[in-house]
């Protein structure tokens, strides 16, 4: 969840690659930041709480360096404090760590009664400690790590410097991502290829369990005590992904590339005729059950193709959140697919699930935005979303992608089981051509979502209510509500509010109503008068142009129509526009919230 970056080169700039590094982590969420580099034979140590500016005044960017480390921390163990911050050095090791170590604790005791003293609350001053103490033992530092790696429980990807071998760069990496960036006379080491995308794009992907040695003129990897031979690959990646291009904020740009990220995400397999749909997805009819696992948006999204998957595809689906279901007895029948979506394709929680169905010999198919990702090496079959790089903490644009391949596996489903109509597949297809130019007639409508937004940010609670798939869509925009303005909201299933909730609805609550589906829409409806009729100020986001619905609202957002199933689509653009106006009136980090990070990689 942190941000790690390490260098080792021929070059005296190390201290400035570092901070450049970091600061191209600073999407991924954080609360303080540091560096550690060889200063001649002196290992130099500068961090500071909170922002990556305070780092930068204090840090002296004409010390000539050619190895150092660097991290962005994302509070875990102790609080965002200064003594809590990496590096961290104890004895002859300093280290930055991402991830967590479960059994900290009892080597903390441990070492403790050796004679260890600890300055934070920090599992990673454990690690190190632990580390410097197996070395008193064994000089080797690759046998050093490896005995460290048997030891340690949990996930984790570390940079160790030691003090008697000033030119190299160690590493460790178990079920938290890390990788080599790899020039001629530079070797770099990262969390995320971004941190060093400006000087290669060049990397070597580590497995769990590996750990090195990096050198400016070598790279060794082990895992298990073996030397391992490793594959240099090439990150292709598009620079401009990382430029705000004129919006205030990442996460506005993202909302409003949409329209392109369905296009790239689903023309691969319907643009003329739905011939890539057949032959460039895997054949599901052979799956009794679905299971989809996920976290957070994406489960959201799971919700929604759960819908899709059951009406179109005639396929039991579930969805399970992946930290649940790994410690649950999952009950997997041997013919049931497992679909795993995650955007970065490191999350901890998911990444364990999918581990587990492949345990129990299951077929796994992963949906991930980030290709040679964890996940995605880890499935059996991967199904790629096309959404870019994703700066802003709250998704929008990969969950908008995830739904949409869900949709295009419900439609395979369809189409090779002879359940869906010739005339239907004209209908989608026109639906699929048609759908960017209605998304964009959604994002426009700026005036619209402002004025409801300064309704909304004079409240502390609102109610999201929707049935089937507007439920889904309920939660999503619910979420995204309180992950960039803080806003407490809840959503429900509409006919459940009656069953308790509704006690907390007075005059002027906020609810925010989701009618789609036409099946369902009066049983929905009847939900809206129940509200009304206690006070609701009821925000109406519906495909339905009826005058009859006049009296059930205060205000209302018209969703232009499509096919049922990309419907969701154009339904979650309000929500995200709205819980962004929001958000910006009440000033909060959009791109960054409080206590958040991008890449969920601890549990």
């Amino acid at each position: 969840m942190c941000g790690i970056v390490g260098y080792v080169g021929k070059k005296d700039n190390c201290v400035r690659v570092l901070i450049d590094g970091l600061e191209k982590l600073e999407y991924r969420g954080y609360d303080s930041a540091g560096i550690a580099y060889f200063n001649g034979e002196k290992i130099n140590i500068v961090k500071e709480s909170g922002k990556l500016e305070n780092l930068k005044n204090i840090v002296n960017f004409n010390d000539q360096s050619q190895i150092g480390i660097g991290h962005t921390r994302w509070a875990t163990h102790g609080g965002a404090k200064k003594q809590n911050s990496h590096p961290h050095k104890i004895g002859k090791f300093t280290i930055v760590h991402n991830g967590i170590i479960e059994n900290y604790a009892n080597l903390k005791n441990d070492l403790i009664k050796k004679g260890y003293t600890f300055n934070s609350d920090t599992d990673t001053e454990v690690a190190c400690a632990l580390i410097d103490y197996l070395y008193e033992n064994d000089k080797n530092i690759a046998n050093v790590i490896k005995k460290a790696n048997e030891i340690m429980i949990g996930s984790y990807a570390i940079g160790i410097l030691c003090d008697d071998e000033p030119n190299n760069l160690y590493v460790i990496k178990n079920k938290s991502p890390l990788i080599i960036g790899v020039s001629e006379d530079e070797k770099f080491i990262a969390s995320d290829v971004p941190a060093i995308l400006d000087k290669t794009d060049n990397y070597i992907s580590l497995d769990d369990g590996d750990y090195g040695v990096i050198t400016k003129d070598n790279i060794k990897l082990y895992n298990s005590g073996k030397e391992k031979e490793f594959k240099i690959q090439k990150f292709e990646f598009d620079a401009d992904l990382m430029d705000k291009k004129g919006y205030p904020h990442y996460m506005l740009k993202e909302i409003h590339e949409q329209p392109d990220v369905f296009k790239k995400t689903v023309n691969p397999y319907i643009n003329n005729d739905f011939d890539g749909l057949m032959k460039k997805m895997p054949d599901f009819t052979k799956y009794s059950k679905v299971r989809i696992v996920a976290c957070g948006s994406a489960t959201h999204a799971a919700l929604v193709g759960k819908q899709m998957l059951e009406e179109y595809g005639n396929v039991k689906t579930d969805v399970e959140t992946a930290s649940e279901f790994r410690y649950s007895k999952p009950f997997l029948n041997k013919d049931e697919l497992v679909i795993v979506i995650s955007q970065s394709g490191e999350t901890a929680d998911t990444l364990e699930a999918l581990k587990l169905a492949k345990d129990n010999k299951n077929d796994t198919l992963g949906i991930i935005n980030a290709k040679g990702s964890s996940i995605a090496r880890c499935s059996n079959m991967v199904l790629y979303t096309e959404a870019g790089k994703e700066i802003a903490v709250a998704t929008t644009k990969a969950y908008s992608a995830q739904v949409a391949m869900l949709s295009l596996i419900a439609l395979n489903l369809s189409c090779k089981k002879n359940l869906i109509s010739k005339e239907e597949m004209m209908d989608i297809l026109k639906s699929v051509r048609n759908l960017p130019n209605q998304m964009q007639e959604l994002l426009d409508k700026n005036d619209e979502y402002e004025q409801i937004a300064k309704k909304l940010a004079e409240h502390n609670d609102i109610f999201f209510i929707g049935r089937k798939v507007d439920y889904a869509l309920a939660q999503e925009g619910s979420l995204k509500l309180k992950e960039i303005s803080y806003t407490h909201s809840e959503a429900y299933a509409a006919g459940e509010l009656k069953h308790g909730t509704i006690s907390l609805i007075e005059s002027g609550t906020p609810v925010i109503a989701i009618v789609t589906d036409d099946f369902i829409a009066p049983k929905t409806i009847s939900n809206m008068i129940e509200v009304k009729s206690r006070g609701a100020d009821v925000l109406y986001i519906t495909n339905r142009n009826n005058d009859e619905d006049d009296k059930l609202y205060d205000n209302r957002i018209i969703i232009p129509r499509t096919h049922k199933l990309f419907q969701p689509l154009l339904t979650i653009i309000p929500l995200q526009k709205i819980a962004y106006e929001v958000a910006k009136i009440k000033g909060c980090n959009i791109d960054k919230p409080k206590n958040l990070a991008k890449s969920v990689t601890v549990e």
